[in-house]
């Protein structure tokens, strides 16, 4: 095998032992290999391989999620720069980054469940989501400084105008009764907050973010390898464990990044008449391909929902999954007609 990139890692313990790793990668036989390897003081060795295989981009999703998890723990590299993304420290986001870190290590527990605990009985009598009231974080930022008029709420970041006029007043309800031991401005936060419990804070945010791309990726990379065996929706179900309404959108972005769908296209449209797809497809010239509820009743009448090939179909939503499969045809044939109307 042959290594073509490896960085020292060195970091110390809970116990303050100093502790020395490398993380590699090695081409062999046309394939990649990725690796990590922990270098005890008594010269013991013992390696971790983290992939093997000949996908480059699947190396490099490893790779990150990998080295974020072990950066986390508390290993820095000796070739410092080989891990930071485009702006993400300037000044402006490093200072809100901070305070998130700072919210979500000393924040008040007890606090925050009550600031949950208001969301959610704001969010039932609204019939809205949840996070369409405040995030975890925005009450994360409220439960950890505690402020005690607009002013210093307006300070927090993901806060707005918008948004303190609409639940500060109830916030602060909450929030006046607390005595608090911070003060604003936020600044102090800046230099209080230790540098490494920052630092493995930011990594544990980039390992969970790396995670998800990973799994992404994989989901497509198990999508594609369906459609090219010709597998259904019904099958990719169970190969990636997303939803139907899922696939149809990891599809259409399949589409749109140029890869070749068509066959699982004709597998989930063969029991659709051409005399009624010929109907959709007129539909979507006339009404444009932005919004599907006004080709639904174009096609199926106001009444679809009652429409018994629609209950064959196992509902709307099924009507709805014919008429955005379709859609992937009409904007590959009309690119310079779609999202008209």
């Amino acid at each position: 095998m042959q290594i073509v990139f490896m960085n020292r890692m060195s970091g110390a313990d809970e116990s303050g032992h100093l502790r020395s790793a490398q993380v590699w990668i090695g081409e062999e036989e046309g394939g990649w290999r990725l690796g990590w390897r922990n270098m005890e003081p008594d010269g013991e060795v013992s390696d971790d391989e983290w992939y093997e295989g000949s996908s480059w981009n699947e190396l490099l999703c490893v790779y990150r999620h990998q080295l974020a998890k072990k950066l986390g723990e508390g290993f820095r590299p000796l070739i410092e720069g080989v891990f930071h993304e485009p702006g993400e420290t300037g000044n402006k986001n490093l200072g809100t980054q901070k305070l998130q870190c700072y919210s979500e290590l000393y924040g008040s527990e007890e606090l925050y469940t009550e600031l949950c605990a208001w969301r959610r009985r704001k969010a039932a009598s609204g019939r809205k989501a949840p996070y369409f009231i405040a995030s975890n974080r925005v009450l994360r930022m409220i439960s950890a400084f505690v402020p005690q008029n607009e002013e210093e709420l307006l300070q927090l970041p993901g806060i707005g105008v918008s948004k303190a006029s609409e639940h500060g007043v109830e916030w602060l309800e909450i929030t006046t009764k607390i005595e608090r031991t911070t003060t604003f401005p936020l600044d102090w936060v800046y230099t209080q907050l230790p540098e490494e419990e920052f630092l493995s804070w930011l990594y544990k945010q980039k390992e969970q973010r790396y995670q998800q791309e990973l799994e992404r990726f994989r989901t497509r990379r198990a999508m594609l390898i369906g459609i090219a065996e010709g597998a259904s929706l019904t099958e990719l179900e169970a190969r990636t464990s997303l939803s139907r309404r899922d696939l149809v959108e990891e599809l259409e972005g399949l589409e749109k990044e140029g890869y070749d769908t068509e066959q699982l296209l004709q597998v989930e449209l063969n029991t659709m008449t051409a005399a009624e797809q010929e109907n959709v497809w007129k539909a979507f010239e006339e009404l444009g391909d932005t919004f599907l509820k006004p080709v639904l009743q174009r096609v199926y009448g106001q009444g679809q929902a009652e429409n018994p090939e629609a209950e064959e179909l196992g509902g709307t939503e099924r009507l709805y999954e014919r008429l955005r499969l379709i859609r992937i045809r009409f904007r590959r044939d009309q690119p310079g007609k779609a999202n008209a109307g």
